[in-house]
Parts: structure tokens; C-alpha cells; sequence
């Protein structure tokens, strides 16, 4: 009995020392960071996050009164998660200042180290660089004349892959397979089916001296205050077979025809340049964009076949041109900032008065204060945008953002 006693007493103490330790769990909340959950030893990954923009601005044509606003220029809710070891990630981002909440929606697997697949609704990458930062890291309250002019929110439905080549010399070529109508593009429901075929689309960014400081990358401003000169060389193209908006990002705007009256959509087409500098605080943003149409033979207006759509008259339907956007900025380490911006943008057909892009130049100033990096600042900005005829847009403004 005794030694029956014996043989259980060490088989429980045995047990207590093989049991094995218990699962940790960790939340987390900061400023800038969110609400993260930890679960699993960090296998499993969940953030709550968003950001606010209060807003105030003033606008005034020459010759006429101000007009004054003020509301909340975005309001994000977003949230996010990862599963380290199935090496799969996701996101869903919503803007409440808009109709269309819905911004973005896409999962990601990285089925080898420095290979990504993204599929659903996202940034696309056939667009310049500005238009492929999120709205909270912009260097301004707003995009340039250039962005707005070719692009609308620069989200779209469809599958993404990149990859990155080198260690010194970073080599990141990407592709995206899309619908060619823009975000939320199945409509108002389901049954409101696309128009015209998908958009296709690739960039490549190369980073000659390596690549940005951490969190560094996806800014304009150097608040990194990179050593050494960093910088990012780009360049992108896609096309979209069969648009039916003035940028692609949409679709029934506008319906053309055969000449027997089938739907016979033109083919959009974007080509663009861009390069980003950093060094000890000072940023350098240059970008330019052609923008062209094709497969507008035998193309009629009306599905009668009587109305032949003329090569110039294509500019009424689709953003036809290019532009070019200048960004010059200086941050200290303090976190004060003064940013420079100049943008210019020409039709394609500047004889068709009624043409979508009309002639603009647009100049920016900008002062900032970032009390917690990029994730809580005070800006403000005045500037002008030409509307033609020796009349002028001024416009000015403030805004605080906060992100959560």
C-alpha cells in the first residue's frame, strides 16, 4: 500500500511539472495605435481603430462673397486582424462623412516571405502615388488637382500580387486584375451588374538607396528625418477595356454604341510617373499622368446609328489629358511643418470647350503642427485653383486629425 502511495504521489507531482503553460492574451489601446487584442501568444491579431478630421474652410471666386463650411471631412472606422501562422491578414475601412461608406474591404495571404495576394476592394495600384496613400497620411487636408481630376476615391474590386526584390536595392513590381468600375462596383444591389470588360493594371517602384525608415513609407512628410537621402522612383499603367465613367471608377454613366445600337464602350487608358525624395525632414513629391482613349472606330452616340462619335467629342465622356503635381515640404523635429504644392492639368483637346478636364493650375500653402507624429496634427492651408478666364478659386483651411 505504502509503496502503491508512493508511485501516485510522484506520477501528480510529475503531472505538475510537464503541464504546459497557459495561453497568453494582451490588449492594448494608444493613440495612433488603437484597440489591439492579443490572442493565442500573439497568433491571432485584432485591432478597433479610426481617425477624425473636423474641418473648417472658406472658398471665394473673384469678384464674390465667401462661402464657409464646416463639418467632419472624414470619419473612419476601421478594422483589421492577422493570423500569424496561416499568414493571412484583412481590413475594412469605412468613411461616415460619405453616402457610400464602404472605402475598403480586401484579405491578403503572403504564401512565401515577401510575396502578398490581396483580393477584394482596395487602393488601386494603377494610380499615381499620391492617390495610393490613405487619406490619414496625405500631406494636405486634400488631394491635388491632378488626383481629383483622373481619379475619385482610387479604390477597386479585384486581385492584387506584389513582390520585393533586393536589400539594399528594393524592386517592388505589383499587378491588380479589376472590375474597371470603381469601389462598391456591383451597385445599389446585386442585380446592378458592371458595364464593359475588367481593368488591368501594374507598377513598379524601385528604392536605389534602400528602403524608408519604419513607418516612414507610406508618407509624404519626412517625419522620420531620414540619415541618409531616401528615395522612391515609380511608375504605373492600366487599362480599362470598356468605361463607361469619366475615369473608370463607376459605370453607366454614359452608354455609346455600334452602329447597328449594341453597347460599345471606349477603352481607358493611364499612364504615370512619379518619384518621392526624403532627407532630414525634407520631402519631394513630383508626379505626371497621360491619360488617352481608344477603340472609339465606328463608335456612335445615339443606338440609332446616325450620330458617328468624333474623335474629339470622346473628352465629354472620359477624363482626357495630363497633369503634372509638384510637393515641396520641410518638417522640424519638433514637429512644425511648412509644405509647398503646385499642379497643373491640360486636355487632351483644349479646341472642345466642352471637354471634361479644362486647363487648371493650382499653387497650396500649408502649415501643420504634429503633436504625436502623423496621428494627431493641426493644419491649415490657403491656395488657388484657375477656373478660366481670369477667375480664381481661393480657397483656405483648417483641420485637426485625430487617429484612434
Amino acid at each position: 500500500m505504502k509503496k502503491l502511495l508512493s508511485i501516485l504521489l510522484i506520477a501528480f507531482s510529475m503531472q505538475g511539472f510537464t503541464q504546459t503553460a497557459p495561453v497568453q492574451h494582451h490588449t492594448h489601446f494608444e493613440l495612433g495605435s488603437g484597440l489591439n487584442f492579443a490572442f493565442n501568444d500573439s497568433a491571432y491579431l485584432f485591432k478597433i481603430s479610426g481617425m477624425v478630421q473636423p474641418y473648417m474652410s472658406f472658398e471665394q471666386l473673384t469678384d464674390q462673397d465667401a462661402e464657409y463650411f464646416f463639418n467632419a471631412r472624414r470619419t473612419y472606422f476601421n478594422i483589421s486582424g492577422t493570423a500569424v501562422k496561416e499568414k493571412v491578414d484583412f481590413f475594412i475601412q469605412m468613411d461616415y462623412s460619405q453616402p457610400n461608406a464602404l472605402l475598403d474591404a480586401w484579405i491578403r495571404y503572403r504564401p512565401i516571405e515577401r510575396l502578398s495576394i490581396t483580393f477584394g476592394q482596395k487602393q488601386t495600384i494603377g494610380n499615381n502615388r499620391e492617390m495610393m496613400i490613405m487619406e490619414d497620411r496625405l500631406q494636405f487636408p486634400g488631394r491635388s488637382i491632378l488626383s481629383t481630376t483622373f481619379s475619385n476615391s482610387g479604390r477597386e474590386f479585384g486581385v492584387y500580387a506584389d513582390y520585393t526584390f533586393g536589400t539594399n536595392i528594393l524592386i517592388i513590381p505589383q499587378v491588380g486584375f479589376t472590375s474597371g468600375d470603381g469601389k462598391n462596383s456591383f451597385g445599389e444591389d446585386s442585380r446592378d451588374i458592371d458595364v464593359g470588360g475588367f481593368k488591368y493594371a501594374a507598377r513598379i517602384d524601385i528604392y536605389p538607396l534602400g528602403a524608408f525608415s519604419q513607418g516612414n513609407t507610406n508618407l509624404v512628410a519626412d517625419l522620420a528625418h531620414e540619415e541618409t537621402p531616401k528615395l522612391v522612383v515609380g511608375g504605373a499603367a492600366s487599362f480599362n477595356d470598356g468605361a463607361s465613367e469619366p475615369v473608370g471608377e463607376g459605370h453607366g454613366e454614359f452608354i455609346l454604341f455600334n452602329q447597328i445600337g449594341e453597347a460599345q464602350q471606349p477603352d481607358y487608358r493611364q499612364v504615370y510617373g512619379d518619384l518621392l525624395v526624403k532627407f532630414k525632414g525634407f520631402s519631394f513629391l513630383g508626379e505626371y499622368v497621360v491619360a488617352t482613349a481608344t477603340n472609339l472606330e465606328g463608335t456612335y452616340i445615339e443606338p440609332t446609328g446616325t450620330d458617328l462619335l468624333l474623335p474629339t467629342n470622346i473628352s465629354q465622356y472620359l477624363a482626357l489629358g495630363s497633369g503634372y503635381n509638384l510637393q515641396l515640404g520641410y518638417t522640424t523635429r519638433s514637429g512644425f511643418g511648412l509644405d509647398l504644392r503646385y499642379s497643373n492639368v491640360k486636355p487632351e483637346f483644349e479646341e472642345n470647350l466642352n471637354s471634361i478636364v479644362q486647363e487648371q493650375d493650382a499653387w497650396t500653402v500649408g502649415l501643420v503642427k504634429y503633436f504625436k507624429g502623423n496621428d494627431l496634427k493641426v493644419q491649415g492651408t490657403i491656395g488657388s485653383v484657375s477656373q478660366g478666364m481670369d477667375t480664381d478659386l481661393l480657397v483656405g483651411q483648417l483641420m485637426i486629425q485625430a487617429i484612434f
